[in-house]
């Protein structure tokens, strides 16, 4: 008998103002699987991912992580984020902190763990991002992959269930992309569970158990990778894919 999914997302809506920017959104994802969500820009993709981490709240519908339920007014946040890391596009690293210090520093104030022992499991996580020997760097002295894996270490240290990462990419030059998208696919081959906004069509049909292809704040059409990048049913699907492979 299989598990009950670890995220579960039922008719979920969201609006800005007038505008409705996801709707009707329904969607399971089990521990340990990858999904990569793809489409087009403003179609919803971010949005609905910092949702998922209760950094957006909805206008209704219901999201459960591992049994809570995020926008429950009552939920403890600190809860959620324990479960939920979140990797965004922009590193967010605090530049007068190194690498080691930024990693450590939500274990240290949010947990309240003691120095040693987060500094270690600190240490452990940015050798685990390939970044070994470049615990006393500060930001302005790594590339923008190092950095972004730095954030990488960092959400990890918080040991969630769940990491989502919304275009983390984006902003990296193209010879650093490789090397954070290894990262990432070094955490699927661990087990956590992982979901990517991403515009990196060939890492997400190598890496991803499931791909939901969204437009226009809609999930239009949702399958496993052979089945979304070879066959796609939807025609909006294939017109975008035709654009981006």
């Amino acid at each position: 008998m299989e598990s009950a999914p670890l995220i579960v997302l039922d008719a979920v809506c969201k609006d800005y103002g007038a505008l409705r920017v996801l709707s009707d959104i329904s969607l399971n994802i089990r521990r340990g699987e990858v999904v990569c969500i793809i489409g087009p820009s403003g179609s919803g993709k971010s949005t609905l991912i910092r949702c998922i981490n209760g950094l957006n709240s909805i206008q209704s519908g219901s999201i459960k992580v591992g049994g809570l339920e995020v926008n429950d007014e009552k939920l403890d946040k600190l809860a959620l984020r324990k479960r939920v890391g979140i990797v965004f596009q922009q590193y967010n690293l605090f530049p007068h902190k190194t690498a080691l210090q930024n990693v450590a520093m939500a274990p240290r104030i949010v947990l309240r763990e003691k120095k040693g022992v987060v500094e270690a499991r600190a240490r452990e996580l940015l050798a685990k991002v390939g970044l070994a020997g470049k615990e006393d760097a500060y930001p302005l002295e790594l590339s923008g992959g190092q950095q972004q894996r730095v954030a990488i270490a960092r959400s990890l240290a918080m040991r969630p269930e769940v990491m989502l990462f919304d275009e983390v990419t984006a902003a990296l030059d193209p010879e650093m992309v490789k090397e954070v998208l290894s990262t990432i696919k070094d955490l699927a081959k661990d087990g956590m569970t992982c979901v990517l906004v991403t515009h990196e069509m060939n890492f997400a049909r190598e890496v991803a158990d499931h791909v939901y292809f969204m437009d226009k704040g809609v999930i239009v059409e949702h399958g496993p990778p052979d089945q979304m990048f070879v066959e796609a049913k939807d025609a909006r699907t294939r017109r975008f894919l035709s654009q981006v492979l």
